[in-house]
């Protein structure tokens, strides 16, 4: 059957897939990484598919209407995020509007975590698939191609909330998680099929950059991180070595021109002899030549990280979040702060950068531990930071936990960014508002910055190591115009989301 796939029109350039769903100060545009993977599933099962990442394209609702429209599909799957849920839902409709008989499906970790809430906000929503969807998708698609749409048949399809005839709302089981992540298309092909990859662009990624996952799911239990509370689980379920090899070896070999690869797992390392062993077999099949970095924790070993540096692995991306122990305890980091040093020191010595992400506002937080988590983010310098208050997601446990205490301030999704689409904040406890963790986020980051050091340090790095040359000056240009005016709401640089 036809089957678009679409990453909705919102606001432009809104990374709806990032951890922290915003339009960002970096000029950073995610991939739709997790749409495309389900694209490719269904094309595998034999579907025909158009996929459409709006923001990216800068396209209107009418543009995408008109080619949908002109494509003709039986089902749509829109993916979703917290902030833009009143828009993506309206679209879903706009689309029925136009093809009364489509069947539309939302996807993502918002309608992950509250499904019936979602399906009362308009009844042309038909169905949303909870938690990982590519095979529930693919499982639809099935269902719907064989001409069943009734109750049913569509109470058997594991991992979806519906519509029923008569306006129940059906929630079936869940759906078991993919362990043969080989199994489902390399990403990379999607998008050399359905994208252009000019758009994307992450603030401490070499430009143009490729975005795909050796494994799903986090085995760590951070009270904010909402991907693995809401669609991907904590069990680190893994591809295979052969297969993320053959990843590399597809991108060298079809995307000549791609300056960097971003290995978005949660956390990499989580696994370090297969992080040694993935290392030892790029180098052996020669497939260094383009720079890579991934998500990673604060607790890599020092040969680890060399082995990584010589396959090529050019930079860590880690959340380090607070300055204060107590803090990260509150949050179940489950790192020390002298293990973040210690990681820090080693890093730079293994010869690879550093972006760290701060969060601020967190269980506990005071003043005081703001002030200790700007020190502490001046003592490591990494190559790039983000500050940015935090930012509580249906399905977390801190969305449990403010919630209980009375301290998010709104109801309305739509807050969770400001008007123009920066990271906002809903969360105020009786000592901190949110205006004053955006407006610590902003302080944090001019002074970070704007160091004559630091701006020294990029200078030479720029000088010394070209390749870096058009990332500092693409990230620059955006971010600049934020560090020179005065403070707007907004806390993230939003390079990367919410770290590991």
């Amino acid at each position: 059957m036809r089957i678009v796939v679409l990453n909705p029109p919102f606001l432009p350039k809104f990374s709806r897939e990032s951890r922290s769903p915003a339009v960002t100060k970096s000029g950073t545009l995610y991939f739709p990484m997790w749409l495309a993977y389900a694209a490719g599933y269904l094309e595998k099962n034999h579907h025909e598919i158009l996929m459409i990442d709006a923001p990216a394209a800068g396209l209107s609702l009418e543009e995408v209407e008109r080619r949908v429209v002109a494509f003709g599909p039986e089902m749509a799957i829109l993916d979703t995020s917290t902030p833009s849920i009143y828009n993506d839902v309206k679209v879903a409709g706009a689309l029925k509007a136009r093809i009364p008989a489509l069947f539309t499906v939302c996807v993502g970790v918002h309608v992950s975590a509250v499904p019936e809430e979602t399906l009362r906000l308009d009844d042309a929503l038909d169905a949303v698939a909870i938690g990982e969807y590519d095979a529930t998708v693919v499982d639809l698609a099935a269902t719907l191609a064989a001409g069943n749409r009734d109750e049913e048949a569509l109470r058997m399809v594991r991992g979806i909330a519906f519509r029923s005839a008569s306006q129940e709302i059906i929630v079936n089981p869940r759906r078991p998680y993919i362990h043969d992540l080989d199994d489902i298309p390399m990403v990379s092909e999607v998008y050399k099929k359905h994208l252009d990859i000019s758009p994307y662009f992450y603030g401490h990624s070499r430009y143009p950059l490729i975005v795909f996952v050796t494994g799903r799911g986090c085995p760590f239990n951070c009270t904010y991180c909402v991907i693995p509370q809401t669609m991907q689980g904590h069990a680190y379920r893994k591809r295979s070595v052969a297969s993320v090899i053959g990843e590399f070896r597809y991108i060298h070999e079809n995307f000549p021109g791609v300056k960097e690869i971003m290995i978005e797992d949660d956390t990499l390392t989580a696994d370090r002899a297969r992080c040694r062993t993935i290392a030892e077999t790029l180098i052996r099949e020669r497939l260094t030549g383009i720079p890579w970095s991934a998500n990673s924790r604060c607790d890599v070993d020092f040969e680890t990280m060399k082995l990584m540096k010589k396959a090529g692995c050019r930079l860590f991306c880690v959340g380090i979040e607070s300055g204060d122990q107590v803090i990260l305890d509150n949050i179940q980091k489950g790192i020390t702060l002298e293990k973040i040093r210690n990681f820090r020191r080693e890093a730079r010595k293994a010869g690879i950068l550093v972006h760290g992400c701060f969060m601020v506002g967190n269980r506990g937080e005071t003043r005081e531990t703001l002030g200790k988590t700007l020190r502490f983010a001046l003592e490591l310098t990494p190559d790039t930071a983000q500050f940015f208050p935090i930012m509580v997601y249906p399905g977390t446990s801190d969305y449990d936990y403010f919630g209980k205490k009375g301290w998010i301030t709104t109801t309305d999704y739509s807050k969770w960014i400001t008007p123009e689409g920066l990271h906002s904040s809903v969360v105020s406890n009786p000592d901190l508002t949110y205006e004053e963790l955006v407006a610590f986020c902003d302080r944090a980051r001019r002074e970070f910055y704007l160091r004559p050091g630091y701006l020294l340090a990029k200078g030479i790095q720029a000088l010394r190591h070209p390749g870096e040359t058009k990332r500092l000056l693409k990230g620059g240009r955006t971010l600049i115009k934020y560090l020179l005016r005065p403070s707007l709401a907004g806390g993230g640089t939003g390079t990367a989301g919410q770290g590991s």
